[in-house]
């Protein structure tokens, strides 16, 4: 004994299978979750030419900033413009996956160098924004560190 379905039946049930798709594509969705970059984004906009600025006094110094990551630790190093001088500012290291796995540290130097415990951060690709004042000036430089490896 055969089934046999008339054309009707085949509409029906390819309509039937579109609306069950649509349903599981709206409930997965809802369960998405997204985070802002930041939650004054708006504000940081309108202030974001001041980071222009230090990019470009960034840009200006004959020295460059190195990030490098070993196993154990995150080492920063400032341009050679600025050795001997006070460094004042943070590190935030920005990932684009959570904001449960960003992390924002103040910068202490030794030697024109900061060095960051590898264990307090993520498994995961950051974007290290490290903005700083030496003598009035204000410096700003982005570099991406992949540390899922």
């Amino acid at each position: 004994m055969t089934i046999k379905f008339g054309w009707g039946w085949k509409i029906a049930l390819l309509y039937s299978s579109f609306v069950v798709m649509m349903l599981v594509l709206v409930f997965a969705s809802t369960r998405q979750k997204f985070d802002l970059v930041s939650k004054d984004y708006y504000k940081e906009e309108i202030e974001y030419q001041k980071v222009i600025d230090a990019g470009r006094n960034q840009a200006g110094l004959s020295g460059i900033m190195t990030i490098k990551a070993s196993d154990l630790s995150v080492e920063i190093g400032f341009p050679s413009d600025l050795a001997g001088k006070p460094v004042a500012g943070t590190v935030v290291f920005y990932s684009a996956v959570s904001k449960d796995m960003d992390r924002k540290y103040p910068i202490e130097t030794q030697e024109n160098k900061m060095t960051i415990d590898r264990s307090a951060l993520q498994h995961t690709i950051y974007k290290v924004k490290v903005s700083y004042t030496v003598d009035g000036t204000n410096y700003y430089n982005e570099h991406d560190l992949d540390l899922s490896k």
